[in-house]
């Protein structure tokens, strides 16, 4: 009989629990920590301090 086969289930532990392929709310965690990763790449670069050019004097 068609239907439900229990047998092909999935059963993950721990890392891949959140993160996995199989499910949408594991695809949806990929997704999500990409785009926190891409965000903390933008902030590093933009709240990073200036490197300080030492003023040029005529002589």
């Amino acid at each position: 009989m068609a239907g439900h086969d229990s047998g092909s289930q999935h059963q993950f532990t721990g890392f891949q629990k959140y993160f996995n392929t199989y499910t949408l709310i594991g695809r949806r965690n990929y997704v999500l920590a990409t785009y926190a990763s891409i965000a903390m790449v933008i902030l590093y670069f933009k709240l990073r301090p200036k490197k300080q050019v030492p003023a040029v004097t005529e002589k």
